[in-house]
């Protein structure tokens, strides 16, 4: 073989292995935090921080707290946070702060991959139904439930 087909395998070889570094990256980057998207959808983020009960979801485990369980508390986390229990998603707020709230990504899912594509709209959920909704916001997680989901006003 000669120097030349080398140089082009070996540099074939290179690329290969930063495209798939790149996807893996992507892939293992889940969730980002509600903050990671304000610089490309400002509107909507400054409209979700405002508006949204969502955006402040953290403070109501902090009042609830004291008068549960950690158990119960812990299944206040899949509501009121971002990811928690799936891989990348909260932890717990001294370890996954920016995942604190229920933020954009409990929506339209984890946002790393939409992020190291450069915004591929395919790599995130964009079209939402009320039936998404009712993971959350159902009659059997609070008795006198009647609630305005942001899928038809408020951030979008």
């Amino acid at each position: 073989m000669s120097f030349r087909y080398l140089s082009l395998a070996f540099g074939l070889a290179i690329l290969a292995g930063l495209f798939s570094s790149v996807s893996l990256r992507a892939a293992d980057a889940g969730y980002v935090g509600t903050d990671a998207c304000k610089d490309c959808h400002a509107e909507q983020y400054g409209n979700f921080k405002k508006f949204a009960k969502k955006a402040k979801s953290w403070k109501s485990i902090e009042i609830m707290a004291s008068d549960l369980t950690p158990e119960e508390v812990r299944e206040c986390y899949a509501c009121h946070t971002t990811g928690y229990g799936r891989p990348g998603g909260f932890v717990s707020i001294e370890k996954t702060p920016h995942l604190s709230d229920a933020g954009c990504e409990v929506c339209h899912g984890p946002g790393g991959e939409h992020i190291a594509s450069g915004g591929d709209p395919s790599s995130i959920r964009k079209k939402m139904s009320m039936k998404d909704c009712e993971t959350c916001h159902n009659s059997e997680r609070v008795a006198a439930f009647n609630f305005k989901p942001l899928l038809y006003g408020g951030a979008h």
